[in-house]
């Protein structure tokens, strides 16, 4: 998975939005808000040539006391959601 360029994260009066920059995203009308774990995870992946929902299980794990297990079915449904939302690429 890949994120898309030009979709950056921005607070806005206290939620984390994902904002479309650039042109090849002027008509991007939809507003995608994130908690605070999808919005670190966003963060995380920016630089990344690509990842999985492996690597974002790992993520969650470092930085929240969560299981495993948990964070791996977590990060399948945060990618899925990235890609229906058009943020992401398989």
């Amino acid at each position: 998975m890949k994120a898309k360029p030009g979709f950056n994260i921005r607070k806005v009066c206290g939620e984390n939005i994902i904002v479309a920059e650039g042109k090849e995203n002027i008509d991007f009308s939809n507003i995608i808000s994130m908690n605070e774990s999808s919005a670190y995870l966003w963060q995380k992946i920016q630089d990344k040539e690509s990842f999985t929902p492996e690597d974002l299980a790992k993520l969650l794990t470092e930085e929240y006391d969560v299981d495993e297990a948990t964070a791996l079915e977590d990060a399948k449904v945060v990618a899925a959601q990235w890609v229906k939302s058009g943020i992401c690429e398989e």
